[in-house]
Parts: C-alpha cells; structure tokens; sequence
C-alpha cells in the first residue's frame, strides 16, 4: 500500500452518476468544490460497522457546527454505487451529508487512495481519510495510519472541525423527545438551532413511546430535553438553561 497525501494538489477532476429519485443526475467536481470551502471524508463502504456507527453519524451530527466555522458542505465519498449509497444515508438519516457514490473508483484512485480489499471479498475500495478543499485545492488531508484492520484514528469529524477551528470544542450531546404538531416542541428545538447547537430528536409515535420517556422522567409532557446526560425539562427550562449559557 502506497498511500500519498496529496496536500496542496486540486482534487481530481469526476463526474459522478447519482440517482434523485427516480432519474439519474450527473454531478461534476466543479460542481461540488468550485468556490466552495468543503469537508471531505471518505471511507471503505456503505453498512460497515465504524462507518456506519462512528464515522457517518459523528459527521452528520457536526455539520451544523462546521457551517457555522465557514464550511459549505460536507461530503461522504465512499467506491459504493449511488443505489447503496442512497440506502445508507435513508437508513442512518443523514440528511446533512451529500452522498457521494464513486462507484467505478475514479476519483479515489485519483486520490491515490485506492486499497486492495480482496481479503474481504470488497475487491478494491477507498482508504479511510478525510480532506478539507477550498476552491478545489485540497488543504489538509487527515490518512489514517497504514497497518492492518480498519484504523480509525485521525478522520473523524471532531479532528477535523479542531483543524477549521482551532478553538472550537466539542458540545455536550443533546436529545429531546418530541410530539408531531407540539408548539413547544417546535420553540424548543428553535432555541437550540439559534444557538448553533445540534441535537437528536426523538419522536414519540415514530422512534419511542410515551411509555418510555415516563419511564425515564416520569413525566409524559413534550418536549423533554437531556443536555450531556442531565435532564433539563421542557421548552421553558430550556429557555432558563440556555439563558444561563
């Protein structure tokens, strides 16, 4: 394996065939990256384990935090065809990540970032890695280190939002329940997003029952938010938290 970091370089020049709903649409390198300041990360496929518990979510959950640190958009390439791709982000929900599917490997080979995975019947796929690009100028490139496995070191998202900002720090994780068509719930959730802090929701009906969040609160009241594993309450104790910070 002979891996390169190709700091400094333009990334290479693709067309990418993406499905949108029932037509296929060819999407440019130019299109993605020309004038744009742009995350990049880039792993060995679809529904695999690391990718699909860490390295998707993690990136998905900060993309809100990485648009307010002056970045455009956060791309997830992966040697997965665009059916797959499309599957994977409806089945993790990661509705923030533009899918890219490089089905025939092209713009990961010219990456140099093209592996050998024979030994897991892949055949070939991409290394782990990610970039930042502005402008279609790569300006950082983090490759996990060459050993054996699946090492997942370095790419992340939080090493790369330290990377865009030095300063930032991570936030605590955020969930709140919700009711379909609460009030509160909709004021709730809009005082975190006029924060700039991202959250999970969980909606009672679809992803939990009421019986749940009162077996955890005691209470069956909407919304109901947890802030770093601590329990803060509804709407208006959010507002008073928030207040406070």
């Amino acid at each position: 394996m002979a891996l390169v970091d190709r700091t400094g370089q333009n990334v290479p020049n693709c067309t990418f065939r993406t499905r949108v709903a029932d037509s296929w649409k060819d999407v440019t390198t130019d299109e993605l990256f020309k004038g744009k300041k742009v995350v990049v990360f880039s792993l060995p496929g679809a529904f695999t384990p690391t990718c699909s518990s860490s390295h998707l979510p993690r990136y998905n959950e900060l993309v809100p935090a990485f648009k307010a640190n002056g970045v455009d958009s956060v791309l997830c390439v992966s040697v997965n065809d665009t059916f797959v791709m499309n599957a994977w982000a409806a089945d993790e929900e990661s509705s923030n990540i533009v899918m890219i599917p490089d089905g025939n490997g092209e713009f990961t080979e010219g990456m140099g970032m093209l592996v050998d995975k024979n030994n897991l019947g892949f055949g070939k796929r991409s290394w782990r890695y990610s970039m930042l690009v502005n402008d279609g100028k790569i300006e950082k490139m983090f490759i996990e280190p060459e050993k054996e496995g699946d090492p997942f070191e370095v790419s992340d998202a939080d090493t790369m939002l330290k990377f865009v900002n030095k300063e930032w720090k991570p936030q605590e994780s955020i969930a709140i329940f919700t009711k379909p068509g609460c009030p509160f719930c909709t004021k709730a959730k809009e005082a975190l997003k006029a924060k700039g802090l991202s959250f999970e929701e969980i909606v009672l009906g679809k992803d939990a029952s009421i019986v749940s969040v009162r077996a955890i609160t005691g209470k069956a009241t909407a919304p109901q938010v947890f802030i770093g594993g601590k329990y803060i309450g509804g709407s208006e104790d959010l507002e008073a938290y928030l207040a406070n910070k």
